[in-house]
């Protein structure tokens, strides 16, 4: 999860994020050679009282800075476009997840299994341990296999709210009758956080998302203790 200081995106947990982080590291370095270029031509110009003639009425210097920008937006575009192909593929998932966004918690769903459901709250700051994390820790956690691709369906139930994980580079906007599908999976274990990300009212800041990943026995076992009760 994100901490004091950090100015970095946060590890990633799927083969998503790491894509969007490849991404956001090709994008950087593009800008960065344009800043570095147009830069050193800015100070060149203050510090220097020469003209050329030949360059000012040339016309090849305005085909070269028409066509290379244009290039250079090729280099942004084509790896852009496969990133958001990836995003929206759904493939053979093995779990599905059904996430319904509430004023203001969060209401789960296994659709794969009968009576898997619960709902899910922020625990208050005099419920929470030590080693929790304050406005971030909830009562019931979602979990969810490792390794496993899971399909999320995504809705709400009063007003728009927003499924987001940063770790697993998962965001979606739960629309009041509307289902939104997301595809992902998890390749470690572990405790990913997230908020609501759209402004849904006035708890808004108080409906995390905790999912757990586990192995797929741990599971399983999961699933038969809460279908037993």
């Amino acid at each position: 999860m994100a901490t004091w200081k950090a100015l970095n995106l946060q590890d990633a947990a799927s083969p998503l994020m790491e894509q969007l982080i490849f991404f956001h590291d090709h994008a950087m370095l593009v800008l960065i050679l344009i800043t570095t270029l147009v830069g050193f031509m800015l100070s060149s110009l203050f510090f220097n009282s020469f003209t050329n003639r030949i360059l000012l009425e040339h016309q090849t210097i305005e085909t070269i800075w028409t066509i290379l920008p244009a290039i250079i937006l090729i280099f942004i575009a084509l790896p852009s476009l496969r990133l958001l192909y990836l995003l929206d593929e759904v493939n053979n998932p093995s779990v599905t997840l059904k996430a319904i966004g509430r004023q203001w918690y969060w209401s789960y769903e296994y659709s794969d299994f009968t009576q898997i459901s619960f709902d899910s709250y922020m625990m208050s700051s005099q419920d929470i341990s030590e080693s929790d994390f304050r406005l971030l820790e909830v009562d019931n956690r979602t979990i969810l296999p490792m390794n496993t691709q899971i399909r999320a369906l995504i809705s709400a139930g009063d007003v728009i709210h927003s499924w987001t994980i940063p770790a697993l580079g998962v965001k979606a906007d739960a629309v009041p009758g509307r289902l939104n599908q997301i595809s992902f999976q998890i390749n470690r274990p572990g405790l990913f956080y997230g908020q609501c990300s759209e402004i849904c009212g006035a708890n808004h800041s108080f409906m995390p998302i905790v999912v757990e990943s586990t192995s797929i026995k741990s599971f399983l076992n999961w699933i038969s203790s809460n279908s037993n009760n």
